[in-house]
């Protein structure tokens, strides 16, 4: 889990919700992702804006927070590598246990039969941001393409094959380059 920072964007105050089960709130924030969301090949940019709609309702518990998230993610076609823009829009759901109920959970789960620690309110509040890390990250794309068809590059001189799709070599095969040799030819010569 990520430090619980009371300052932050992502923390939500619950203080009117607190053990009223039934209470629900909701609200609306556009938040500023603090570091990429996302992989390596794509993300939602540090600093983009991140539109997080969220209702929080009161249970036995603690607090039920369900938030819609929306954001733009920027990366690399993993095909050809041209910049790739997707947007995002997830469903995260989550309960943050009252601190007396998250530990009678822990205490009745002496056994380790659940390698899942539950999120916890911390002085009336809770902190989404791990939260929306791990529904953004899986709800991206593993290897993005800018097209489901995207051709890619040439493997032998990198060339964008959207743009020449009759692009060819004529490679010769490697056990065959001590003939060409003899004969006279260049078993590397490549023609385009």
């Amino acid at each position: 889990m990520a430090q619980h920072d009371d300052d932050g964007l992502w923390v939500f105050g619950t203080r009117e919700l607190a053990r009223r089960p039934g209470t629900m709130r909701t609200l609306h924030r556009c938040v500023q992702a603090p570091d990429p969301l996302g992989t390596d090949v794509i993300a939602i940019p540090a600093g983009a804006p991140v539109d997080v709609a969220l209702t929080l309702e009161s249970v036995v518990e603690g607090v039920l927070a369900t938030a819609q998230v929306s954001a733009t993610a920027v990366g690399v076609c993993v095909r050809c590598l041209d910049e790739v823009t997707r947007g995002v829009d997830v469903r995260a759901q989550e309960l943050f246990a009252y601190p007396d109920r998250a530990a009678h959970h822990a205490q009745h789960d002496a056994q380790g039969t659940s390698e899942e620690q539950p999120y916890e309110l911390r002085d009336d509040t809770i902190d989404l941001e791990t939260v929306v890390r791990d529904v953004v990250v899986t709800a991206l794309p593993f290897q993005p393409t800018c097209r489901p068809d995207c051709p890619g590059l040439c493997a032998q001189c990198g060339a964008r094959l959207a743009e020449d799709p009759e692009h060819a070599h004529d490679v010769v095969d490697p056990r065959w380059a001590a003939l060409a040799d003899l004969a006279g030819g260049n078993p590397t010569q490549r023609r385009t």
